[in-house]
Formats: structure tokens, sequence, C-alpha cells
């Protein structure tokens, strides 16, 4: 049963994040992982925080592809890329 995410990153380097959207595709479908669903500027009905700049559902077959997309040693500089771009949260969305 697939898993999935819900990205958020509020961006600080717009230069850098554009670098990490041209590799992200591929580091995602390297563990089968796909963005179902993107929304570059998040409309929000209320905040308690700032409102992110970019938000994304990722789906992935497993929690486990999930987990190994995330600490592939190949991907640390995808990652690093996407976190020195801004502030980045990956939360799990619970299935319903």
């Amino acid at each position: 049963m697939s898993v999935r995410y819900i990205a958020q990153i509020t961006v600080r380097d717009q230069e850098k994040i554009t670098a990490y959207r041209a590799v992200a595709g591929d580091a995602l479908a390297k563990h089968g992982g796909k963005v179902i669903a993107g929304l570059p500027s998040p409309d929000a009905l209320e905040a308690a925080q700032e409102v992110p700049s970019i938000m994304a559902v990722l789906e992935f077959p497993s929690a486990d592809n999930a987990k190994a997309w995330r600490e592939d040693p190949e991907l640390e500089e995808v990652h690093a890329l996407r976190n020195s771009a801004g502030l980045s949260t990956i939360l799990a969305l619970p299935d319903f």
C-alpha cells in the first residue's frame, strides 16, 4: 500500500530551490517516489506559523521506500540542497 507525505518548504534562496527542483524528481523516482500534487503558493485558511512558499504531496510505495529516499547517502547532496534553499518539513499523511 502506498504512503503519502506532505512537504512544506519556506524558500529563502530562490536560486537553490530552482536547482533542487531540477534534480528532485529523479531523486524521488530512485526509491519509487513521485509528486502527486503540488502548490507553488499555498493559500492558507489559517496559519499559526509562517505559510510555506511551496507545498507538495509525495507518494512512495511504502514507508520503507520513503525512509530509504531520505537516508540514501547518494542523495545527501540533493537533500542538502533542499535544506539550504530554506526551511523544509516533510510529514506523513495518515490514511483516512
